[in-house]
This record gives structure tokens, sequence and C-alpha cells, in this order.
């Protein structure tokens, strides 16, 4: 019987276990970090052995394959065992795809990738498909795929998940931008990352289709080199020849496999970030065959991503937003940029080899104050402490709440678009969205 090690045992790693259960193989699932509850149970229910707190090697250097969590970096020590013994390490997507003929939509990219996913998933549920959500958002899909029995699935992929996948295929591939994120996971090379991000285009066939942001400089480049056999379908916030979807006198436009145009003030979602969010949806469901109706319908009526650009209250005549998905600095760029009142920047976190000049311009244009959260503010204060504009640091989101309440004044906004990983002073990016709801709701 062939033998299957997971490491890691979160929501994707429990969920393989169950599948690799039902499969029939001999399963083992090891953590290094405490399991939590939920996930235990899970396991205990399909009599599946576990351990945490520690790597056992004999319990896993005896595998056939791993699954391994895409939270844990190559460099773990575990891991560089299990290369240089050349036991095979796949992801959790790769080893679900072996399990299912459902159609596979695939969504990557720095900045959108939780939006897009979501609008696509609403469109088509909305319209009565058959349809699972999964990958960093919804339920495991080796889960889904043990469990349920969808028609498609609508999956958001990160570049760690994307790494490990290697005969898995997505029928409608979507590439939304590639700014630097993630990079001290990849050497402090841009490149490295960007390879990652392609790899979504792996094993495509003519059959398929490729959905991209033509207005994205890496991408465009990218391109060349590839030899991609999918049918591409580009968009753009302007009408160009190369793209078949974009915007023309406020009219939402596209052009293929089936012409479609709604007016842009009927989208449910604002700002231009959120307008190749709604392009890249709109040409995904057009291509699952979702009838104009059902897409006009899906667009103007879904309600946003929890974290995203999230309207966390007013006080006072200040609006809080919470921003805490923006991670790097790319995706704080597009929620400034969005902001029409003077703002209160709350930013901070674990740096990811960030390069904060993408943002100066609009700091200087927009902020009337800056708030770091985090341990290590240094490099925030190298960037920003010459701009004449009061900063103040601070380490818990209670201090941070109370200090950009009194920086702000009516008619101004305090934004949480933090640039950075959650980790130094938080579970996680919900965990700091969530604490600054709880602190705007006290105030």
């Amino acid at each position: 019987m062939k033998r299957i090690v997971i490491l890691g045992a979160a929501e994707s790693g429990a969920g393989a276990a169950v599948l690799a259960k039902k499969q029939g193989f001999d399963v083992f699932v090891s953590d290094m970090s405490v399991i939590k509850d939920k996930y235990k149970q899970q396991l205990d229910a399909y009599g599946i052995p576990w351990e945490e707190g520690r790597h056992t090697e004999n319990l896993i250097l005896n595998a056939d394959e791993i699954i391994k969590s895409p939270g844990i970096p190559d460099t773990a020590p575990m891991v560089m065992q299990l290369k240089q013994r050349q036991i095979p390490i796949i992801s959790e997507i790769e080893f679900a795809g072996r399990y299912t003929h459902a159609k596979m939509i695939c969504i990557t990219g720095s900045n959108g990738k939780t939006t897009t996913t979501s609008l696509i998933y609403h469109i088509l549920k909305q319209a009565g498909y058959n349809v699972g959500l999964a990958g960093n958002i919804g339920r495991s899909l080796a889960l889904q795929v043990a469990e349920e029995n969808f028609d498609y699935y609508v999956i958001e992929l990160s570049s760690f998940q994307l790494d490990n996948m290697y005969e898995f295929k997505a029928d409608i591939a979507v590439l939304m931008n590639i700014t630097p994120d993630h990079l001290d996971r990849y050497d402090f090379k841009m490149q490295n990352y960007v390879d990652s991000k392609m790899r979504i285009t792996r094993n495509q066939t003519e059959q398929d289709a490729f959905i991209f942001w033509n207005d994205d400089p890496v991408v465009r480049r990218e391109l060349e080199k590839y030899d991609i056999k999918a049918h591409l379908y580009p968009f753009s916030e302007f009408h160009e020849t190369a793209s078949i979807a974009y915007v023309e006198d406020e009219e939402y436009v596209i052009e293929q496999p089936t012409p479609f145009n709604m007016e842009q003030e009927e989208l449910a979602l604002t700002g231009k970030h959120n307008l190749y969010n709604s392009l890249a949806a709109g040409i995904t469901a057009n291509i699952a065959g979702v009838s104009n109706e059902q897409i006009r319908k899906g667009l103007s009526s879904f309600s946003g991503v929890e974290h995203r650009l999230e309207k966390a209250g007013r006080v006072r005549g200040i609006d809080f937003i919470n921003d805490s998905k923006a991670t790097n600095v790319n995706a704080c760029w597009y929620a400034l940029e969005s902001m029409t009142q003077p703002t209160v920047l709350i930013l901070g976190g674990v740096d990811k080899g960030n390069d904060y000049s993408e943002i100066i311009d609009l700091v200087r244009q927009k902020c009337i104050g800056l708030v770091f959260l985090g341990v290590d503010n240094a490099k925030l204060h190298a960037t920003f402490d010459g701009f004449d504009i009061p900063i103040v640091d601070v380490q818990s989101m209670k201090d941070c709440v109370d200090a950009c309440y009194r920086m702000a004044h009516p008619g101004a906004c305090v934004l949480l678009s933090p640039c950075c990983a959650s980790f130094d002073l938080f579970k996680n990016m919900e965990d700091r969205g969530e604490q600054f709801k709880e602190c705007v709701r006290n105030l």
C-alpha cells in the first residue's frame, strides 16, 4: 500500500489526509505546530494517525509521496531531508486534481485574486451552477473532492500552492497582475516569484483559456517567453486593439467569446482595482457559458470581500476602512488611489522585501498622518520620516485605533492597508482586521 505523509494539518493538510484515506492510501499527518481541535476531530473521524509539535523522521522519511502545506518553506529542515532522498513533494491542489473531472477555474496574481475568485464564484453560484470554492479561500479542495461532487471549482491559488503543482491543469486560468510580494520566500529575487505565478498556465491546451491583465508590464514581458497554447483573453482598463474586455464611454464591454456590455455604474464594486476584478470575472463567466443576464445580475449584486476595503464604521464623521488583506505595497497603492478623503494610513507588520517607493506620491497627496503598527518599523521610518506629517508608532490595535482617532478629523478617513504580513502582532491578516473592526466599534 502506497504511503502518503502530509506535512501541516490545517485546512489543506487535513483535507488532503481525508481524500488520501478515502482513496485507500496509508496516511500519516505531521505538524510542527499545535493542530486545531476541529482538524484533530476530522482526522480522528477517519481514523488517520497524526502528531503535533514535532516531525518524527522514521514516520515521515518512509513516505512514497509527501503532500506539503503551502505555508511550509522549502528551507524547512524536514523538507530539505525529503528532497535529499528524492521523495516527491506535491501540493494539496495537485493531489486533489487527480481525483476529479470537474472544470477547474484558477485565479492567481499579487493583488485582486480573492475578490476576483469570490466574484466568479458568486456569479456561477447565482446562475445555478454546481460549483465549489477552494484554495486560499473556502474549504479545502481535497476535502470537497472527497465529500462533494461539484462540476466546477473556483480556486484561488497563491504562489506557494503553484510551486508544488506539476500535472494539475486549469481549464480557465486567470492572472490578475504580478508585483513584488513574498520575496522573502523567493531568495529576494523577483524573477523567482514571477516564475511561480506563471505556473498558472502549466499544462494548458488549445481547449483551455488564459485570462490576464494586459496592462501589467511584467505579465506582458513574461508572455513573450512562454509558448502558451490556451486561448488568450487579455483585458485592460481602456479599449485597445489587443484586449477583448475593457471600459469605453463608461460602458463595461466584453467582446468574446460572447459579446456582452453593461453600464459601468451598475457594477457593484467601485474603484480602479475592482474594475480589473470585474473584467476578469465577467470574462470567466462568459467562457463558462453563463448567460449575459446572469453575468449582469452577478456583477451588480456582489457585496465584496471581508478585509478588502471593507467599511468598518463611521465615528463622529470619521470613516474607518479595513483593508487588512493589503499585505503588499501594490495592494496598498490601489487602496490609497481610491481614497477621496484626507487619510490617516496604518502601515506595518512583517516586511516581505517591500519597496515603499511605489506609494510615496500617494502618501504625500492623500495622507494627513501615518501610524506604524509593528514590532520593527525602522524601514517605514527610513522611508516616510521626512514627509512633514505626524507619525506614531504602536504595538497593539487598540493603541493604533486610538492614535488614528486623535489624528483624524470629521470628513477624514482611517485606512488600515498595512503593506505587510501580520504575524508579528496578530495570528493572521483576518485577526488583524477583526481586531481593527472591534476597536472601531469600541470608540
